[in-house]
């Protein structure tokens, strides 16, 4: 029974050529809450308008209710009394729209995870539901579920249940063609057992620990705040900017080096207005040049500028080095940089610049949609609210302020096909190089990625672990020389991720995207192919 929805959903992910969300097929029938967690996050990227989502949502809700109680009434142990099939019914209804309220903001920062395209913000959305999901498997036959710890065992089973469901995913998305659809019908059969032995771990748990204690609330409020601690954590890695400030802006680049260079940092990164040590390197700025032609000093609020506006503050900059310097410019850009950095060259082209450095660049981002506030119609309307919810209390809590809607994200959100189809793709007369931190391979669909020179090195967004080796490797390239590093865990890391993603939104889906066909490697499962 547990192995036919799975069957079913990649037999027509395989018919339509879905490649980039067959991972997430054996989660339909996945234990509580991964099953609520596929569905949310398919209902969160395909409806267009409120009507539409209050529908599908009230199907799957209830749908949920019925296959759980159905599954709870096979897997019941033999010899225990069981209630009746109504209070099951009645519990487990109940129960799938308390498990979907909860994981209802996680499945949409999991579609804001697919639009920005960072590791941290899928972690954000996953792993309340990690920590979560040994408590939340005893509320479909336990009467006071929020009471008492889970025993080891359901414990056990809970992690069981995740590491199944990320290893079929990686195996769904590995497999040729139709072979997905028998691999998914497996995962289902293994739902099953799971299904089986997680109610007679919850039922047959001989001691309850702590059980006066509401753990479950005090656990939710702790899965909560966990998401609030990723960024804080990934700070302490060391920056891109702190060594980029080393090897390019600190000390003068070596003579050898022939061009002048503009260094373009972050999202959220600031300057003061200090210059580089070597004259033939500027910081590109956010806020644009002074009189004299200098960077202006700019605060992290700043780099929320749309990337248009980036564009034609960075034309001017290059212009100004360029005639000042009479030498050609290199781009060395890092997170939101390299996109601004990437974008010029692909709407302002000209012959000044010549090199190109992207590091920690947001790979396939734009992978879902949602409309500007104004409107009220067009896919993914109710996920962008929700975002703006949840965007508006993280500030009242003393979050990092920015929001769904500010400029730099619609860029990401207006111009997706671009930067998934486009972003890691050669530029005629211009030398290419991207150094990626290995998450980054959790931050995009399994696939083809690029076809640019990669560096691949372990680290986080914006942080790379090896600076030494970076550093070296930066200067080695501006000096002209080749440079390339492939590691062996960076495909497996992308397949091992396949199941966590949102499934994406097609671009020719989307009226939005209508102006910039453009091919979609969601299906093909390549990138850089030329525009219809």
């Amino acid at each position: 029974m547990t192995s036919l929805s799975p069957m079913i959903e990649a037999a027509v992910l395989v018919f339509l050529g879905f490649v980039a969300a067959k991972g997430i097929a054996p989660q339909v029938t996945a234990v509580w809450p991964y099953d609520t967690y596929h569905d949310l996050r398919w209902l969160y990227v395909y409806h267009r308008s409120w009507w539409e989502y209050l529908l599908w949502l009230s199907y799957v809700l209830v749908t949920r209710g019925l296959f759980t109680t159905l599954l709870v009434v096979l897997a019941w142990p033999e010899g225990l009394r069981r209630p009746s099939v109504w209070w099951l019914l009645r519990r487990n209804v109940g129960l799938a729209v308390l498990v979907g309220g909860f994981v209802a903001p996680w499945a949409a920062i999991s579609v804001a995870a697919s639009v920005v395209a960072l590791s941290w913000v899928l972690l954000a959305s996953l792993l309340p539901m990690f920590l979560l999901a040994p408590f939340l498997q005893r509320a479909a036959v336990v009467g006071h579920w929020w009471r008492g710890l889970p025993s080891l065992s359901l414990v056990g089973w809970s992690l069981l249940n995740f590491v199944v469901l990320t290893v079929a995913g990686a195996l769904c998305w590995s497999v040729p063609g139709w072979w997905t659809v028998p691999v998914a019908g497996v995962a289902g059969v293994c739902n099953g057992l799971l299904w089986n032995r997680t109610v007679r771990a919850a039922l047959l748990s001989s001691r309850v620990r702590w059980a006066r204690v509401p753990v479950t609330p005090l656990a939710a409020l702790l899965a909560v705040a966990v998401p609030l601690v990723i960024p804080p954590v990934t700070d302490l890695v060391p920056g891109n900017e702190q060594w980029i400030k080393t090897a390019v802006l600190d000390r003068p680049l070596p003579s050898e080096v022939t061009r002048a260079v503009i260094v373009l940092t972050g999202y959220g990164s600031e300057y003061g207005g200090e210059q580089p040590a070597d004259p033939r390197v500027q910081r590109f700025s956010y806020r644009g040049l002074d009189p004299d032609g200098k960077p202006l000093a700019y605060q992290a609020q700043d780099t929320r500028i749309s990337v248009a506006d980036s564009v034609r503050l960075l034309e001017q900059q290059v212009d100004r080095l360029h005639r000042r310097t009479g030498r050609k410019v290199a781009l060395v850009g890092e997170s939101e940089g390299a996109m601004v950095a990437r974008t010029y060259l692909a709407r302002r082209r000209d012959q000044a610049v010549d090199t190109l450095v992207m590091f920690s660049p947001l790979i396939y981002a734009g992978r879902a949609y949602y409309p500007p506030p104004h409107q009220d119609q067009g896919w993914g309307v109710v996920t962008g609210w929700q975002l703006r919810v949840i965007f508006a209390l993280a500030d009242i809590g003393g979050g990092a302020g920015g929001g769904p809607d500010e400029p730099f994200i619609r860029s990401l959100l207006d111009d997706a096909p671009f930067y998934r189809n486009q972003l890691m793709c050669p530029v005629p007369g211009v030398r290419i190089v991207a150094f990626l931190p290995t998450t980054t391979a959790a931050e995009a669909p399994p696939g083809e990625y690029a076809r640019i020179p990669v560096f691949q090195i372990p680290g986080v967004h914006g942080g790379l672990l090896d600076q030494r080796q970076v550093q070296d490797r930066l200067v080695d390239f501006l000096l002209g020389k080749p440079i390339g590093q492939h590691r062996g865990e960076y495909p497996w890391l992308q397949r091992l991720g396949a199941a966590w993603q949102a499934p994406p939104l097609p671009i020719a889906a989307n009226p939005a995207w209508a102006d910039n066909p453009q091919p979609d490697p969601a299906f093909t499962g390549k990138v850089c192919l030329p525009a219809r």
